[in-house]
Protein backbone atom coordinates (compact mmCIF):
# COMPACT_ATOMS: atom_id res chain seq x y z
CA UNK A 1 0.00 0.00 0.00
CA UNK A 2 1.39 3.17 -1.06
CA UNK A 3 0.78 5.13 2.73
CA UNK A 4 1.60 8.39 0.41
CA UNK A 5 -0.67 8.42 -2.40
CA UNK A 6 -1.96 11.46 -3.31
CA UNK A 7 -5.14 13.01 -1.41
CA UNK A 8 -5.61 9.68 1.03
CA UNK A 9 -5.86 12.21 3.89
CA UNK A 10 -7.33 15.26 2.28
CA UNK A 11 -9.95 13.10 0.49
CA UNK A 12 -9.30 15.04 -3.16
CA UNK A 13 -7.40 11.81 -5.18
CA UNK A 14 -7.94 14.07 -8.52
CA UNK A 15 -5.17 16.61 -7.17
CA UNK A 16 -7.79 19.51 -6.88
CA UNK A 17 -8.29 21.29 -3.79
CA UNK A 18 -8.65 19.32 -0.54
CA UNK A 19 -12.38 18.42 1.06
CA UNK A 20 -11.29 17.67 4.37
CA UNK A 21 -11.03 20.88 6.17
CA UNK A 22 -9.43 19.15 9.15
CA UNK A 23 -6.31 18.39 7.92
CA UNK A 24 -3.80 21.26 8.00
CA UNK A 25 -0.82 21.55 6.28
CA UNK A 26 0.52 23.84 8.96
CA UNK A 27 0.68 22.99 12.57
CA UNK A 28 -0.88 26.70 13.66
CA UNK A 29 -3.89 25.92 11.24
CA UNK A 30 -4.13 22.43 12.67
CA UNK A 31 -2.04 21.44 16.47
CA UNK A 32 -1.93 25.08 17.52
CA UNK A 33 -5.24 26.56 15.79
CA UNK A 34 -6.81 27.10 18.92
CA UNK A 35 -3.96 29.00 20.05
CA UNK A 36 -3.35 30.59 16.82
CA UNK A 37 -7.08 31.69 15.91
CA UNK A 38 -7.24 35.13 17.29
CA UNK A 39 -5.14 36.26 14.80
CA UNK A 40 -7.12 35.24 12.35
CA UNK A 41 -9.71 38.16 12.26
CA UNK A 42 -6.11 40.58 11.81
CA UNK A 43 -3.49 38.71 9.62
CA UNK A 44 -5.54 36.09 7.81
CA UNK A 45 -6.11 36.86 3.98
CA UNK A 46 -10.20 37.47 4.55
CA UNK A 47 -9.07 40.12 7.26
CA UNK A 48 -6.57 41.67 4.66
CA UNK A 49 -9.41 41.61 2.40
CA UNK A 50 -11.93 43.17 4.81
CA UNK A 51 -9.14 45.61 5.42
CA UNK A 52 -8.60 46.68 1.75
CA UNK A 53 -12.77 47.33 1.16
CA UNK A 54 -12.21 49.63 4.40
CA UNK A 55 -9.96 51.45 2.73
CA UNK A 56 -11.00 51.72 -0.61
CA UNK A 57 -14.66 52.62 0.68
CA UNK A 58 -13.27 55.11 3.55
CA UNK A 59 -11.57 56.83 0.39
CA UNK A 60 -14.28 56.77 -1.78
CA UNK A 61 -16.64 58.57 1.39
CA UNK A 62 -13.16 61.16 1.50
CA UNK A 63 -13.61 61.69 -2.18
CA UNK A 64 -17.10 62.64 -1.42
CA UNK A 65 -16.56 64.88 1.55
CA UNK A 66 -13.45 66.58 0.48
CA UNK A 67 -11.30 68.23 3.47
CA UNK A 68 -14.20 67.72 5.89
CA UNK A 69 -12.15 66.01 9.14
CA UNK A 70 -15.22 64.69 10.86
CA UNK A 71 -17.35 64.57 7.67
CA UNK A 72 -20.73 65.95 6.76
CA UNK A 73 -19.22 69.59 6.90
CA UNK A 74 -21.72 71.84 5.28
CA UNK A 75 -18.85 74.15 3.90
CA UNK A 76 -16.33 71.40 2.24
CA UNK A 77 -17.21 70.05 -1.04
CA UNK A 78 -15.85 66.96 -3.08
CA UNK A 79 -12.94 66.36 -3.96
CA UNK A 80 -13.83 65.30 -7.56
CA UNK A 81 -16.13 67.90 -9.30
CA UNK A 82 -19.42 66.53 -9.52
CA UNK A 83 -19.23 63.48 -7.66
CA UNK A 84 -22.41 63.35 -4.85
CA UNK A 85 -21.60 64.14 -1.30
CA UNK A 86 -22.71 61.27 0.35
CA UNK A 87 -25.36 61.64 3.04
CA UNK A 88 -25.23 59.83 6.17
CA UNK A 89 -27.73 56.75 4.88
CA UNK A 90 -25.48 56.49 2.06
CA UNK A 91 -22.29 56.56 4.04
CA UNK A 92 -23.38 53.99 6.74
CA UNK A 93 -24.66 51.89 3.52
CA UNK A 94 -20.92 51.49 1.89
CA UNK A 95 -19.64 51.04 5.59
CA UNK A 96 -21.75 48.31 6.35
CA UNK A 97 -20.22 46.36 3.77
CA UNK A 98 -16.93 46.17 5.78
CA UNK A 99 -19.02 45.18 9.02
CA UNK A 100 -21.13 42.26 7.05
CA UNK A 101 -17.92 41.02 5.93
CA UNK A 102 -18.73 37.46 6.19
CA UNK A 103 -17.72 34.10 4.72
CA UNK A 104 -20.30 34.35 2.09
CA UNK A 105 -18.32 37.48 1.19
CA UNK A 106 -15.18 35.47 1.39
CA UNK A 107 -16.69 33.39 -1.06
CA UNK A 108 -17.69 35.50 -3.28
CA UNK A 109 -14.56 37.85 -3.65
CA UNK A 110 -12.65 34.81 -4.40
CA UNK A 111 -14.66 34.10 -7.39
CA UNK A 112 -13.76 37.30 -8.57
CA UNK A 113 -10.41 37.00 -8.03
CA UNK A 114 -10.12 34.10 -10.10
CA UNK A 115 -11.24 35.46 -12.91
CA UNK A 116 -9.45 39.20 -12.44
CA UNK A 117 -5.86 37.09 -11.40
CA UNK A 118 -5.38 40.16 -9.41
CA UNK A 119 -6.61 40.54 -5.59
CA UNK A 120 -7.13 44.35 -5.17
CA UNK A 121 -8.54 44.79 -8.64
CA UNK A 122 -10.60 42.00 -7.74
CA UNK A 123 -11.85 44.07 -4.34
CA UNK A 124 -12.78 46.91 -6.92
CA UNK A 125 -15.25 44.79 -9.03
CA UNK A 126 -16.92 43.55 -5.40
CA UNK A 127 -17.59 46.88 -4.19
CA UNK A 128 -18.89 47.72 -7.53
CA UNK A 129 -20.98 44.73 -7.23
CA UNK A 130 -22.09 44.99 -3.79
CA UNK A 131 -22.93 49.26 -4.54
CA UNK A 132 -25.41 48.21 -6.85
CA UNK A 133 -27.58 46.19 -4.21
CA UNK A 134 -27.57 48.69 -2.23
CA UNK A 135 -30.20 50.79 -3.16
CA UNK A 136 -29.56 53.78 -1.71
CA UNK A 137 -28.42 55.62 -5.20
CA UNK A 138 -30.11 57.08 -8.30
CA UNK A 139 -29.13 55.52 -11.13
CA UNK A 140 -27.44 59.29 -11.42
CA UNK A 141 -25.59 59.24 -8.12
CA UNK A 142 -24.60 55.31 -9.06
CA UNK A 143 -22.85 55.97 -12.00
CA UNK A 144 -20.97 58.88 -11.04
CA UNK A 145 -19.93 56.77 -7.47
CA UNK A 146 -19.09 53.88 -9.17
CA UNK A 147 -16.47 55.83 -11.46
CA UNK A 148 -14.90 56.47 -8.62
CA UNK A 149 -13.95 53.72 -6.96
CA UNK A 150 -10.25 53.51 -6.63
CA UNK A 151 -9.57 56.60 -8.70
CA UNK A 152 -5.85 57.82 -8.82
CA UNK A 153 -4.98 54.89 -6.69
CA UNK A 154 -2.60 52.31 -7.79
CA UNK A 155 -3.14 48.75 -5.56
CA UNK A 156 0.16 49.43 -2.42
CA UNK A 157 -1.96 52.49 -1.90
CA UNK A 158 -4.77 50.44 -0.96
CA UNK A 159 -2.75 47.43 0.25
CA UNK A 160 0.15 49.53 2.15
CA UNK A 161 -3.27 50.91 4.27
CA UNK A 162 -4.95 47.63 4.87
CA UNK A 163 -1.68 45.93 6.06
CA UNK A 164 -1.25 48.64 8.62
CA UNK A 165 -3.95 48.36 9.80
CA UNK A 166 -3.77 44.71 10.07
CA UNK A 167 -1.07 44.87 11.95
CA UNK A 168 -1.98 47.43 13.84
CA UNK A 169 -4.76 45.67 14.91
CA UNK A 170 -2.72 42.52 15.37
CA UNK A 171 -0.40 44.27 18.00
CA UNK A 172 -3.08 46.00 20.35
CA UNK A 173 -5.80 43.72 20.35
CA UNK A 174 -3.57 40.20 20.27
CA UNK A 175 0.02 40.54 20.79
CA UNK A 176 0.20 43.13 23.41
CA UNK A 177 -1.94 41.92 25.76
CA UNK A 178 -0.64 39.12 25.76
CA UNK A 179 2.53 40.20 26.57
CA UNK A 180 0.75 42.00 29.60
CA UNK A 181 -1.20 38.60 30.12
CA UNK A 182 2.34 37.14 30.94
CA UNK A 183 3.83 39.88 32.63
CA UNK A 184 1.11 39.38 35.18
CA UNK A 185 1.34 36.07 35.59
CA UNK A 186 5.09 36.53 35.98
CA UNK A 187 4.63 38.85 38.89
CA UNK A 188 2.14 37.50 40.93
CA UNK A 189 5.04 34.82 41.24
CA UNK A 190 7.75 36.94 41.68
CA UNK A 191 5.74 39.89 44.52
CA UNK A 192 5.10 36.49 46.50
CA UNK A 193 8.88 35.80 46.31
CA UNK A 194 10.27 38.88 46.82
CA UNK A 195 11.88 37.77 50.29
CA UNK A 196 12.59 34.29 49.33
CA UNK A 197 16.25 34.17 48.92
CA UNK A 198 17.96 32.09 46.52
CA UNK A 199 21.38 31.24 45.43
CA UNK A 200 22.12 32.94 42.50
CA UNK A 201 24.58 31.14 39.32
CA UNK A 202 27.65 33.27 37.54
CA UNK A 203 28.41 30.71 34.97
CA UNK A 204 26.71 28.38 35.88
CA UNK A 205 28.67 28.36 39.58
CA UNK A 206 27.25 29.49 43.57
CA UNK A 207 27.46 33.22 43.19
CA UNK A 208 26.41 36.05 45.89
CA UNK A 209 22.55 35.06 46.70
CA UNK A 210 19.62 37.11 45.52
CA UNK A 211 15.64 36.91 45.95
CA UNK A 212 13.47 34.50 43.45
CA UNK A 213 11.44 37.73 42.98
CA UNK A 214 14.18 39.87 42.46
CA UNK A 215 15.18 37.45 39.88
CA UNK A 216 11.95 37.27 38.19
CA UNK A 217 10.91 40.96 38.62
CA UNK A 218 13.78 41.55 36.23
CA UNK A 219 12.50 39.71 33.28
CA UNK A 220 9.09 42.09 33.81
CA UNK A 221 11.80 45.48 34.29
CA UNK A 222 13.06 44.33 30.57
CA UNK A 223 9.69 43.57 29.28
CA UNK A 224 8.31 46.65 30.44
CA UNK A 225 11.31 49.12 28.11
CA UNK A 226 10.33 46.72 25.34
CA UNK A 227 6.64 47.38 25.68
CA UNK A 228 7.53 51.39 25.92
CA UNK A 229 9.08 51.42 22.62
CA UNK A 230 6.23 48.60 21.33
CA UNK A 231 3.94 51.58 21.99
CA UNK A 232 6.14 54.42 19.77
CA UNK A 233 6.46 52.60 16.75
CA UNK A 234 4.75 54.12 14.29
CA UNK A 235 2.06 52.26 11.66
CA UNK A 236 3.02 54.51 8.43
CA UNK A 237 0.99 54.79 4.90
CA UNK A 238 0.69 56.51 1.71
CA UNK A 239 -1.39 57.56 -0.48
CA UNK A 240 0.31 58.96 -3.58
CA UNK A 241 -0.21 56.85 -6.43
CA UNK A 242 1.80 54.62 -9.20
CA UNK A 243 5.37 56.42 -8.22
CA UNK A 244 4.61 58.51 -5.47
CA UNK A 245 4.14 61.27 -7.57
CA UNK A 246 0.26 62.54 -7.53
CA UNK A 247 1.17 62.16 -11.16
CA UNK A 248 -2.88 61.46 -12.07
CA UNK A 249 -3.76 63.38 -9.45
CA UNK A 250 -2.17 66.94 -10.39
CA UNK A 251 -2.98 66.49 -14.07
CA UNK A 252 -7.03 65.79 -13.46
CA UNK A 253 -6.94 67.86 -10.77
CA UNK A 254 -4.46 70.47 -10.33
CA UNK A 255 -6.03 72.81 -8.05
CA UNK A 256 -6.59 70.05 -5.40
CA UNK A 257 -4.17 70.45 -2.24
CA UNK A 258 -3.87 66.58 -3.23
CA UNK A 259 -0.71 66.06 -0.07
CA UNK A 260 -3.20 67.59 2.47
CA UNK A 261 -5.58 65.43 1.74
CA UNK A 262 -3.75 62.00 1.30
CA UNK A 263 -1.70 63.56 5.06
CA UNK A 264 -5.89 64.13 6.01
CA UNK A 265 -6.71 61.04 5.45
CA UNK A 266 -3.93 58.53 6.53
CA UNK A 267 -4.22 60.31 9.65
CA UNK A 268 -7.31 61.36 10.57
CA UNK A 269 -9.44 58.21 9.05
CA UNK A 270 -7.44 56.05 9.57
CA UNK A 271 -5.91 57.09 12.38
CA UNK A 272 -2.03 55.81 11.09
CA UNK A 273 0.93 58.02 10.32
CA UNK A 274 1.55 59.49 6.60
CA UNK A 275 4.14 58.78 4.98
CA UNK A 276 4.84 61.69 2.82
CA UNK A 277 8.03 60.72 0.42
CA UNK A 278 7.89 57.06 -1.21
CA UNK A 279 8.15 55.07 -4.24
CA UNK A 280 5.18 53.31 -5.41
CA UNK A 281 5.37 51.46 -2.43
CA UNK A 282 5.17 52.60 1.43
CA UNK A 283 8.95 51.56 2.49
CA UNK A 284 8.20 49.32 5.11
CA UNK A 285 10.64 50.91 7.51
CA UNK A 286 8.10 50.74 10.19
CA UNK A 287 7.79 47.35 10.26
CA UNK A 288 11.18 46.46 10.26
CA UNK A 289 11.24 48.68 13.48
CA UNK A 290 7.87 47.19 14.49
CA UNK A 291 10.18 43.54 14.02
CA UNK A 292 12.99 44.50 15.51
CA UNK A 293 10.75 45.17 18.57
CA UNK A 294 9.08 41.99 18.80
CA UNK A 295 12.15 39.85 18.20
CA UNK A 296 13.75 41.46 21.20
CA UNK A 297 10.62 40.91 23.34
CA UNK A 298 11.13 37.40 21.86
CA UNK A 299 14.63 36.89 22.79
CA UNK A 300 13.57 38.37 26.70
CA UNK A 301 11.27 35.72 26.60
CA UNK A 302 13.31 32.92 25.30
CA UNK A 303 15.86 34.01 28.16
CA UNK A 304 13.32 33.35 30.32
CA UNK A 305 12.29 29.94 29.33
CA UNK A 306 15.58 29.00 29.39
CA UNK A 307 15.98 30.30 33.01
CA UNK A 308 13.65 28.53 33.90
CA UNK A 309 14.00 25.20 32.42
CA UNK A 310 17.79 25.30 34.36
CA UNK A 311 15.31 25.91 37.66
CA UNK A 312 12.85 22.96 37.11
CA UNK A 313 16.11 21.26 36.33
CA UNK A 314 17.95 22.22 39.55
CA UNK A 315 14.20 21.71 41.65
CA UNK A 316 13.89 25.18 42.61
CA UNK A 317 10.79 25.07 40.67
CA UNK A 318 8.25 21.81 41.03
CA UNK A 319 5.91 21.47 38.25
CA UNK A 320 2.13 20.61 39.11
CA UNK A 321 1.06 17.42 37.83
CA UNK A 322 -1.77 18.13 35.47
CA UNK A 323 -4.61 14.88 36.07
CA UNK A 324 -4.48 12.51 33.06
CA UNK A 325 -1.18 14.59 31.53
CA UNK A 326 1.70 12.01 30.65
CA UNK A 327 5.57 13.18 30.97
CA UNK A 328 7.34 10.25 28.86
CA UNK A 329 5.79 7.68 27.16
CA UNK A 330 8.14 5.11 29.05
CA UNK A 331 9.11 7.13 32.52
CA UNK A 332 5.97 7.72 34.35
CA UNK A 333 7.98 9.75 37.17
CA UNK A 334 8.28 12.31 34.70
CA UNK A 335 6.97 15.48 34.45
CA UNK A 336 8.49 17.45 31.61
CA UNK A 337 8.91 21.11 31.37
CA UNK A 338 7.58 21.30 27.56
CA UNK A 339 5.11 24.57 27.96
CA UNK A 340 9.09 26.40 28.23
CA UNK A 341 10.26 23.78 25.96
CA UNK A 342 7.61 24.23 23.37
CA UNK A 343 7.89 28.22 24.19
CA UNK A 344 11.33 28.12 23.14
CA UNK A 345 11.33 26.49 19.75
CA UNK A 346 8.29 29.20 18.56
CA UNK A 347 10.33 32.30 19.96
CA UNK A 348 12.83 31.07 17.52
CA UNK A 349 10.79 30.30 14.72
CA UNK A 350 9.12 33.82 15.32
CA UNK A 351 12.44 35.34 15.00
CA UNK A 352 13.90 33.88 12.14
CA UNK A 353 10.62 34.62 10.00
CA UNK A 354 10.36 38.40 11.81
CA UNK A 355 14.16 38.80 10.86
CA UNK A 356 13.42 37.54 7.72
CA UNK A 357 10.88 39.80 6.69
CA UNK A 358 13.16 42.35 8.21
CA UNK A 359 16.05 41.84 5.90
CA UNK A 360 13.54 41.48 2.88
CA UNK A 361 11.15 44.21 3.18
CA UNK A 362 13.60 47.32 2.75
CA UNK A 363 14.83 46.44 -0.31
CA UNK A 364 12.99 47.00 -3.57
CA UNK A 365 13.51 47.01 -6.96
CA UNK A 366 13.53 50.50 -8.51
CA UNK A 367 10.24 52.46 -8.02
CA UNK A 368 8.38 48.54 -7.12
CA UNK A 369 8.52 44.87 -7.34
CA UNK A 370 6.42 42.31 -5.92
CA UNK A 371 9.04 40.13 -3.30
CA UNK A 372 7.35 42.16 -0.62
CA UNK A 373 3.84 41.31 -1.43
CA UNK A 374 4.60 37.65 -1.18
CA UNK A 375 6.80 38.36 2.10
CA UNK A 376 4.29 40.48 3.61
CA UNK A 377 1.66 37.23 3.69
CA UNK A 378 3.91 35.38 6.06
CA UNK A 379 3.78 37.98 8.97
CA UNK A 380 0.88 36.31 10.04
CA UNK A 381 3.52 33.11 11.00
CA UNK A 382 6.10 35.04 12.71
CA UNK A 383 3.21 36.39 14.73
CA UNK A 384 1.71 33.08 15.70
CA UNK A 385 4.39 31.43 16.59
CA UNK A 386 4.95 34.41 18.76
CA UNK A 387 1.61 33.99 20.34
CA UNK A 388 2.03 30.32 20.80
CA UNK A 389 5.06 30.91 22.93
CA UNK A 390 3.40 33.60 25.07
CA UNK A 391 0.39 31.54 25.95
CA UNK A 392 2.57 28.32 27.17
CA UNK A 393 4.68 30.80 29.28
CA UNK A 394 1.67 31.90 30.78
CA UNK A 395 0.50 28.62 31.07
CA UNK A 396 3.76 26.75 32.16
CA UNK A 397 4.55 29.44 35.50
CA UNK A 398 0.74 29.00 36.84
CA UNK A 399 1.58 25.10 36.89
CA UNK A 400 4.85 26.18 39.11
CA UNK A 401 5.40 25.90 42.81
CA UNK A 402 9.09 27.13 44.26
CA UNK A 403 10.67 24.28 46.61
CA UNK A 404 11.63 26.99 49.30
CA UNK A 405 13.14 23.46 50.80
CA UNK A 406 15.59 23.07 47.89
CA UNK A 407 16.64 26.92 47.88
CA UNK A 408 17.71 27.09 51.77
CA UNK A 409 19.07 23.70 51.18
CA UNK A 410 21.35 25.05 48.38
CA UNK A 411 22.22 28.72 50.32
CA UNK A 412 22.96 26.38 53.88
CA UNK A 413 25.40 24.60 51.49
CA UNK A 414 27.44 27.08 49.82
CA UNK A 415 28.57 29.61 52.65
CA UNK A 416 31.66 30.29 50.19
CA UNK A 417 30.12 32.87 48.57
CA UNK A 418 30.12 34.82 51.54
CA UNK A 419 33.65 35.40 50.61
CA UNK A 420 32.66 38.24 48.75
CA UNK A 421 31.24 40.14 51.95
CA UNK A 422 33.96 39.37 53.69
CA UNK A 423 37.46 40.26 50.82
CA UNK A 424 34.84 43.41 50.64
CA UNK A 425 34.97 44.64 53.92
CA UNK A 426 38.47 43.68 54.56
CA UNK A 427 38.97 46.46 51.83
CA UNK A 428 37.02 49.08 53.31
CA UNK A 429 39.00 48.42 56.83
CA UNK A 430 41.89 48.78 55.17
CA UNK A 431 41.11 52.01 53.62
CA UNK A 432 40.03 53.02 57.54
CA UNK A 433 43.22 52.44 58.47
CA UNK A 434 42.72 49.15 60.27
CA UNK A 435 46.13 47.07 60.74
CA UNK A 436 46.73 43.66 58.51
CA UNK A 437 44.26 44.15 55.90
CA UNK A 438 46.41 43.33 53.06
CA UNK A 439 45.81 41.38 50.14
CA UNK A 440 41.97 40.64 51.03
CA UNK A 441 40.90 39.24 47.83
CA UNK A 442 44.42 37.17 47.44
CA UNK A 443 43.97 35.86 51.27
CA UNK A 444 40.10 34.53 50.88
CA UNK A 445 40.92 33.07 47.26
CA UNK A 446 43.76 31.16 49.31
CA UNK A 447 41.14 30.36 52.05
CA UNK A 448 38.34 29.15 49.92
CA UNK A 449 39.47 28.49 46.13
CA UNK A 450 38.55 24.34 45.33
CA UNK A 451 37.53 23.78 48.79
CA UNK A 452 35.01 22.72 50.79
CA UNK A 453 34.63 25.46 52.86
CA UNK A 454 31.98 25.59 56.35
CA UNK A 455 29.84 28.23 57.88
CA UNK A 456 32.30 27.54 61.00
CA UNK A 457 35.33 28.15 58.54
CA UNK A 458 34.44 31.22 57.56
CA UNK A 459 33.53 32.38 61.11
CA UNK A 460 36.80 31.37 62.29
CA UNK A 461 38.26 33.64 59.41
CA UNK A 462 36.22 36.43 60.09
CA UNK A 463 36.66 35.69 64.67
CA UNK A 464 40.65 35.89 64.07
CA UNK A 465 40.72 39.65 61.91
CA UNK A 466 41.01 42.82 63.46
CA UNK A 467 38.32 44.67 62.22
CA UNK A 468 36.09 47.19 64.33
CA UNK A 469 33.68 45.79 66.15
CA UNK A 470 30.12 47.02 64.22
CA UNK A 471 32.10 45.36 61.31
CA UNK A 472 33.03 42.10 62.55
CA UNK A 473 29.62 41.64 64.24
CA UNK A 474 28.11 41.95 60.95
CA UNK A 475 30.20 39.43 59.35
CA UNK A 476 29.83 36.93 62.43
CA UNK A 477 26.07 37.06 62.08
CA UNK A 478 25.29 36.84 58.45
CA UNK A 479 24.55 33.71 56.67
CA UNK A 480 24.02 32.95 52.63
CA UNK A 481 20.38 33.23 53.45
CA UNK A 482 20.53 36.50 54.62
CA UNK A 483 23.15 38.02 52.05
CA UNK A 484 20.59 39.33 49.85
CA UNK A 485 21.70 43.09 49.82
CA UNK A 486 19.09 45.38 48.24
CA UNK A 487 16.98 43.25 46.80
CA UNK A 488 13.70 43.72 48.41
CA UNK A 489 14.64 46.94 47.93
CA UNK A 490 15.13 46.87 44.37
CA UNK A 491 11.55 44.93 44.51
CA UNK A 492 9.36 47.82 45.35
CA UNK A 493 10.84 49.81 42.33
CA UNK A 494 10.08 47.20 39.80
CA UNK A 495 7.78 49.34 36.88
CA UNK A 496 3.87 48.45 36.73
CA UNK A 497 3.67 51.06 33.61
CA UNK A 498 2.96 48.04 31.34
CA UNK A 499 -0.98 47.75 31.95
CA UNK A 500 -2.85 47.48 28.48
CA UNK A 501 -3.04 51.38 26.56
CA UNK A 502 -5.50 52.26 24.35
CA UNK A 503 -3.62 52.88 20.50
CA UNK A 504 -7.03 51.27 18.08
Amino acid sequence: MDLFEEGRLTGAPDGGPHKNEFVALSALDGRYRALTCPLVDYLSEAALNRQRIAVELQYLVALSQGFAVQGFDAESSPVVPGLPKLTHKQVDALLSLVSNFNLDSIQELAKIESRTKHDVKAIEYYIVAKLEKLGVFTPEEFEKVVKAIHIFCTSEDINNLAYALCIKGAIFKVIRPRIVKFMRALEEIARTHISTPMLARTHGQPATPVTLGKELLVFMHRLNRQLIALDRVEYLGKLNGATGSFGAHSIALPNVKWRKFAKQFVEKRLNLTYNSLTTQIESHDWEVELFSVLTHINGILHNFATDIWFYISNEVFIQIPEPGATGSSTMPHKINPIKFENAEANLELSDAILSKLSATLVTTRMQRDLTDSSSQRNISSGFAHMLIALENLTSGISKLTVNTEKLNQELASNPAVLGEAVQSVMRVAGIMGCPNMQNPYERLKEFSRGKTITLENMRQFVAELELPEDMKNRLLNLTPEKYIGLCEELCTEAPEEYEAISQF
